[in-house]
This record gives C-alpha cells, sequence and structure tokens, in this order.
C-alpha cells in the first residue's frame, strides 16, 4: 500500500518536470526576446510600482501607494478571519463574540484613518 502512495508522487514528479522541459522550450521556439524596436525595450523594463526604474533612489513614493497597500491589508484580513466566523456563528460563546468584536473595532479605526487620509479617492 506504501509503495503505491510513493508510486502516485514519483509519476506527478515525472510528468512536472516532462511538462516544464515542453514549456520552457516551446517558449524559446517561439517567443524571441530581441529588442528589435522601441516597444520591445519599454516591455523589458523592469517593474517598481509603477514608477520609472530610473532616477534617485531616494525620492519619496506617492502616500497613495501605502493606502492602498493598507486597505487591501484591511479587506483581506477581514475577509479571511470574518468567513470562518460566519460559518461557526452557533457555536460561538461571548468571549469569541467580544474577539470579533475588537478585531472589527481596530479594522475600523484602519478603514477610518484610511477614509480620511483620502484612499478612497480614486
Amino acid at each position: 500500500m506504501l509503495k503505491t502512495h510513493f508510486l502516485a508522487v514519483i509519476l506527478f514528479i515525472i510528468t512536472m518536470v516532462i511538462l516544464t522541459l515542453i514549456l520552457y522550450f516551446l517558449s524559446c521556439i517561439f517567443f524571441s526576446t530581441g529588442v528589435e524596436d522601441e516597444l520591445q525595450v519599454e516591455k523589458l523594463y523592469q517593474y517598481e510600482c509603477g514608477y520609472s526604474p530610473f532616477g534617485d533612489a531616494r525620492e519619496a513614493f506617492d502616500i497613495k501607494f501605502y493606502l492602498v497597500a493598507v486597505l487591501f491589508l484591511i479587506f483581506d484580513l477581514e475577509i479571511s478571519f470574518l468567513l470562518p466566523m460566519a460559518v461557526t456563528l452557533s457555536a460561538l460563546g461571548i468571549v469569541e463574540y467580544s474577539t470579533v468584536f475588537a478585531f472589527l473595532t481596530i479594522l475600523t479605526i484602519g478603514f477610518v484613518y484610511e477614509w480620511r487620509k483620502g484612499g478612497l479617492d480614486w
């Protein structure tokens, strides 16, 4: 029985390696990375959060970048913690309800801060 489990894992690894090699060689054959025109040069630049990669490294970032990141964290954390709580709603006691309330209060403070700083103004 244990032998069949190892066989499945080995077959999966072999299949993964073969598919990876096939896709790699197909991309080498069909897609070139030549810089024939100016548009191709622009596509090869490194992505750095929407800013040009050239210039002074001490240049200040716009506050909107950080506000969008905070907004994402607030909503991402809220959903990831509230979904399991909603599934087990009938089994929660007073301690769990107070913990969820404190968590939502902290997230609401972060949301109000985001709102006051203009992070929701697109």
